[in-house]
């Protein structure tokens, strides 16, 4: 019997993909590990392998395909010598145009009314609290449940427990569509956000409307550039963002003559292990450190519920061609300076490269931008949600700046924290900005 293999969801924020190209034609036999396509996700592009077994009977989806739903069927395996079945009067897909990966013209939807529940985009999944933050712990045995590699990172994303599933694979295992029915928890229903606001009435408030595509102005040159699926996804997350989160924003001046004097003893003795710390790396620490200190700042809105983390895992803004990820240090808190510093320059030169795992850019309580690198002063980020706050950083620079009651010249960095009105108070803000201020001027504090 054929096997449809479906876009798969490869972030938690993933509702449609771009299948870049094919790894496979039709005929080939492929077994469970082998690369299938290539898919451009919100994120990054990844390689998509197979869980199934089986020859290619066909491929229902030409490469470079914009805005192929999540859970829509892409390809199809059968038996060695098993006949594709027409579908509906269709025929041979294979003989009307799908030959090794490519077709010459669009696949016609099936009907509506016979296959509707199957191509339907699978609803995003909320993001869930990240793990060992204050939710509810690993369930005993679920390392040993045989799942799919896919399947597990689903069901990590949905918060499914895979020890309660059946699987419908190969000796029992469980695999992506093995989820559909799961039960979610229920705190996850307002794990992304709050539901829209309520005009005067009880009646809900509309959606805020996508923004007008204006035409460029007459007779000046333009090229128009198509957006990648990241770069929609920034677009539409962060209009989101600013339309349906109450931003207010906290401002310091940081002296950084003691970190960086710090800094500078740390790599001397580091430098035998070939370590090297930025500013960025301390940063991160006092971060951390800070979302600790003032437990109230480490906390994410979600409807009618605020969760509130028992470990800072921190979100790094990191830009890339054609757009920002942020790769996590996860506890941050608690990681050594030269670990921090290992980490962040590993998950920098991926992210680059489009080789971070969705694991590895997902999740975080909080964010860090530092624009320093590029002279910025000073500037106003905006909250990348569920998170209830970012820290802007600016570039160090001198100064006049009162010291022990007299004027002179110091290194000042300027950080504003954009914080969630909803979940964060602006005396919680405060008092968090004051804590990463103490920590930033005095940084042996960082190493206790």
């Amino acid at each position: 019997m054929p096997i449809d293999i479906t876009m798969p969801a490869l972030s938690p924020t993933m509702e449609t993909g771009t299948l870049s190209k094919w790894l496979v034609k039709v005929g080939d036999t492929v077994k469970s590990g082998d690369v299938l396509a290539e898919i451009e996700t919100d994120k990054a592009t990844m390689e998509v392998e197979s869980i199934d077994e089986g020859v290619v009977l066909e491929l229902l989806t030409p490469e470079g395909t914009d805005g192929v739903p999540v859970g829509q069927v892409i390809m199809r395996l059968g038996a060695e010598g098993e006949a594709n079945p027409p579908r509906n009067g269709e025929g041979d897909r294979a003989a009307s145009g799908v030959v090794e990966g490519r077709s010459s013209k669009p696949a016609p939807p099936p009907p509506a009314a016979e296959t509707k529940a199957e191509n339907a985009p699978s609803p995003a999944a909320p993001p869930p609290p990240p793990e060992g933050d204050g939710g509810p712990p690993p369930r005993a045995g679920e390392d040993r449940v045989n799942a799919s590699p896919l399947a597990r990172r689903l069901a990590q994303a949905q918060g499914i427990d895979l020890t309660a599933l059946k699987g419908s694979g190969p000796n029992g295992r469980i695999v992506k569509a093995d989820l559909a029915g799961a039960p979610a928890p229920k705190a996850q229903a307002t794990a992304e956000g709050p539901p829209p606001p309520s005009a005067p009435g009880g009646e809900k408030a509309p959606a805020p409307k996508p923004a007008t595509a204006y035409p460029p102005p007459e007779g000046v040159p333009v090229e128009a550039i198509k957006l990648s699926n990241m770069r929609k996804t920034i677009a539409r997350r962060l209009a989101e963002s600013k339309a349906t989160v109450p931003h207010f924003y906290l401002t310091v001046d940081v002296r950084l003559d003691a970190l960086l004097k710090l800094r500078g003893e740390l790599n001397a003795t580091l430098e035998k292990q070939g370590i090297k710390l930025s500013v960025n790396d301390l940063l991160i620490k006092a971060l951390g450190l800070a979302l600790t200190e003032v437990p109230d700042a480490n906390v994410q809105f979600a409807g009618d519920t605020l969760y509130k983390f028992g470990r800072a895992d921190v979100s790094v803004a990191v830009a890339i061609p054609g757009g920002l990820i942020t790769p996590v240090i996860v506890d941050a808190a608690n990681k050594r300076l030269s670990v921090i510093a290992t980490e962040m320059k590993d998950l920098a030169a991926r992210a680059k490269d489009g080789k971070l795992k969705p694991e590895e850019y997902s999740g975080g309580t909080a964010s860090i931008s530092n624009l320093g690198m590029f002279g910025i002063k000073q500037f106003d980020a905006v909250i990348n949600p569920p998170q209830g706050l970012i820290l802007a950083v600016g570039a160090g620079e001198a100064r006049p700046y009162v010291i022990d009651g007299a004027l002179a010249i110091a290194t000042v960095m300027t950080a504003t924290g954009s914080f969630d009105h909803r979940a964060i108070d602006g005396a919680v803000g405060a008092q968090f900005m004051s804590a990463f201020k103490a920590l930033v001027e005095s940084p042996m504090g960082m190493l206790a």
